[in-house]
């Protein structure tokens, strides 16, 4: 699966994945009224403005683009209606050619990591047959619990030809607490680091490998040692845009060839339209905004790995 991701990247010639983070607020009051005037403001009139904004941001973006991560909590906080939306969106991007990432960052033990990797990248059996699930194409994966957490998952990767992404060193301000912590004379994320090339080695998929890493664009000093580190796999770099990551600190998590990693911006955007730069694109026109920034997006990732 990763190949077929390096693929997409190379010819769309964008190393981008828009995240698809939906929050009640980020969506244009019309979109609301509409769907609130169909099912009421109830948890479905909720998830079907998730739904239609979702669908205007993947219609506006789907040519641009080799992929989308929707964060499976900004569904579930609206339960079972919210993680409907969230199934619609995955089988609708897919649809449109791009590939799912499921930004889920499970993690557990033996038969419970076996059937989260079952339930977000794999089949079950019922009798006779046999059915995906939420069959996205990617998952993001908590390594916290150790080898046991991760190999279910690649097994599962194996077995259909999907992929994941370890979380190693994550863009939030307080990831330094546990990940940045000595042990013996290594950080801890460079062990998680050595740990996921380990892993990689298993579920090669051409020149790099179906377990990627988690490295978050706020960290680029720490990027040049993980990439090091893991030169078979392919980073997942959160942080860009609205945490202050910026074209500039890229460089890093590519290797010199320009591959390698794939650059994730949410908010930035899906509410696009709620910059000042944007601002003229107005509330009805919060797709083609979204446009505008993922265009700007593969301009300044350009030219700061050129």
């Amino acid at each position: 699966m990763i190949a077929k991701l390096i693929t997409e990247m190379t010819r769309k010639n964008a190393p981008i994945v828009v995240g698809l983070d939906p929050m009640l607020s980020y969506i244009p009051e019309h979109i609301k009224a509409e769907a609130f005037a169909e099912k009421g403001e109830t948890l479905e009139g909720a998830a079907e403005a998730i739904w239609v904004y979702n669908k205007g941001l993947i219609d506006a973006t789907y040519d641009l683009i080799p992929a989308v991560k929707p964060q499976i909590a900004m569904y579930e906080q609206f339960g079972i209606p919210g993680l409907m939306a969230y199934d619609k969106t995955v089988k609708y991007a897919k649809e449109k050619g791009l590939l799912v990432i499921g930004d889920v960052k499970r993690g557990d033990i033996g038969s419970t990591s076996a059937a989260y990797a079952t339930g977000h990248l794999g089949t079950v059996q019922v009798g006779s047959k046999t059915y995906p699930l939420f069959d996205e194409d990617f998952a993001t994966v908590n390594p916290y619990l150790g080898s046991d957490g991760i190999k279910p998952f690649i097994d599962v990767c194996n077995s259909h030809d999907k992929g994941i992404f370890v979380l190693v060193k994550t863009s939030n301000p307080s990831s330094g607490e546990f990940q940045d912590q000595k042990v013996g004379e290594k950080a801890l994320y460079e062990l998680v680091a050595e740990k996921v090339n380990e892993w990689g080695l298993s579920s090669m998929d051409g020149a790099y490998s179906n377990v990627g890493a988690v490295v978050g664009a706020t960290y680029p000093e720490m990027a040049k040692v993980v990439r090091s580190l893991m030169p078979k796999a392919v980073i997942l770099v959160p942080g860009y845009g609205a945490q202050g990551g910026t074209g500039k600190d890229l460089a890093p998590f590519f290797n010199p060839d320009g591959t390698g990693a794939i650059v994730n911006s949410s908010r930035g955007i899906i509410a696009a339209y709620k910059q000042e730069k944007y601002a003229h694109f107005t509330e009805a026109g919060f797709a083609d905004a979204a446009r505008a920034a993922v265009e700007d997006m593969k301009e300044d990732i350009a030219k700061g790995i050129a």
